[in-house]
């Protein structure tokens, strides 16, 4: 009676590990470079090298995923002035992003997006590059931030 009593403990306890395992946290802040939920107001997002503007609003935010060897969107385009919000999500292995001219430098661990907000105050074209070792096409992985 003792074995089968601490056998129904011992599976029950395995079945509860097991299911809080699986459950995922619950992050709320937003802010530079902080974890941010799954839902997001408002957003634009393209595919390929095509260029993506975010609707007008007061936060021009863009969703952008990182993979081995490029960022979808590649290319962001913003008028100066505006206020930016990227967030971004490794979809493969760990990358980074890094725009030099803005101070952004970033590590992106997979399925963990990433916010990064800043103030687009200098006109021009930045190039945003991978800043994590990802593989053999690394030093090819850039996109490009458009502020007119």
């Amino acid at each position: 009676m003792k074995k089968i009593s601490l056998l129904i403990i011992l599976l029950f306890s395995m079945l509860l590990i097991s299911a809080c395992a699986k459950q995922q946290p619950n992050n709320n802040l937003i802010g530079q470079g902080s974890d941010v939920p799954q839902e997001t107001s408002t957003e634009t997002q393209a595919t390929g090298t095509e260029p993506a503007t975010a609707l007008d609003s007061e936060v021009k935010e863009f969703r952008i995923e990182a993979k081995q060897f490029m960022f979808d969107p590649g290319i962001i385009e913003v008028n100066k002035g505006d206020r930016v919000r990227l967030i971004v999500t490794s979809i493969d292995v760990p990358h980074g992003i890094s725009i030099r001219e803005y101070g952004i430098n970033e590590r992106l661990d997979v399925g963990k997006p990433k916010v990064i907000e800043f103030t687009a105050d200098k006109e021009g074209t930045f190039t945003a590059f991978c800043s994590v070792f990802c593989g053999s096409g690394h030093s090819n992985m850039k996109g490009k931030l458009i502020v007119r």
